[in-house]
């Protein structure tokens, strides 16, 4: 594995979450408006989407309540804002993957790598895992969400995934009907972390690690 090559992919893939505005004026209107989604998810997080009000936000935020309307429409526009800046830029790091000369197991390891550090070591997993507990109760948030980080992220794993086929890296087509079974285990380590983190934490690069070695087999020191 080209440790050179796994570098620069997840540095270009991290790159895309955080692209800071140009001029001060631009940079205090983001910092604001990040402020907003941050209360936002914290809020949703501790109340729930339907219980959570727009006052309830400018005041963890620190603005006024117009200053929010200002940004966003309402709470179902803050609410995709806040998966549109703190998830998609993830799957377009993933839609931009190419695999070139590099095993495409080195390009869904980076993108392991971007997952743990990014989301799930962070506030953004809080967005996982509130489109689980509420996208039940709000469909048409579970469908925005769904074309938005879901839909875009199977298809990009798919085409990696046929990539792999089609070089000899992988042995079984099952992974083209499913590709979900590669994100699988972060999905569970997101519902884990809510339950049970505190009895049994979880070591969640290793378990994404291991699902890669079932897949792909174990990795050489060649």
């Amino acid at each position: 594995m080209s440790k050179a090559t796994k570098t620069q992919v997840l540095s270009v893939a991290s790159s895309n979450l955080a692209k800071p505005a140009s001029g001060a004026r631009a940079e205090k209107s983001a910092a604001r408006r990040m402020a907003i989604l941050e209360a936002a998810l914290d809020e949703f997080s501790a109340r729930g989407f339907a219980a959570t009000r727009i006052d309830d936000v400018a005041r963890r935020a620190g603005v006024a309540k117009g200053t929010i309307y200002l940004y966003f429409r309402d709470k179902d526009a803050l609410f995709q804002d806040l998966v549109r800046t703190m998830l998609v830029p993830l799957v377009s790091a993933l839609e931009a993957a190419r695999p070139g000369d590099a095993p495409v197991r080195v390009l869904i390891e980076s993108f392991v790598d971007l997952f743990v550090r990014e989301v799930f070591g962070t506030k953004r997993r809080n967005v996982l895992r509130l489109v689980m507990t509420e996208g039940p109760r709000f469909p048409k948030l579970a469908e925005f969400y769904y074309r938005e980080v879901v839909e875009r992220a199977t298809a990009a794993m798919r085409a990696l995934i046929e990539r792999a086929l089609a070089r000899g890296e992988l042995e079984h087509e099952a992974l083209l009907k499913f590709p979900q079974l590669v994100v699988a285990p972060g999905i569970l380590a997101v519902i884990w972390s809510g339950l049970f983190d505190r009895f049994a934490p979880l070591d969640v690069a290793g378990l994404m690690r291991a699902q890669l070695d079932i897949i792909f087999g174990e990795e050489t020191s060649a």
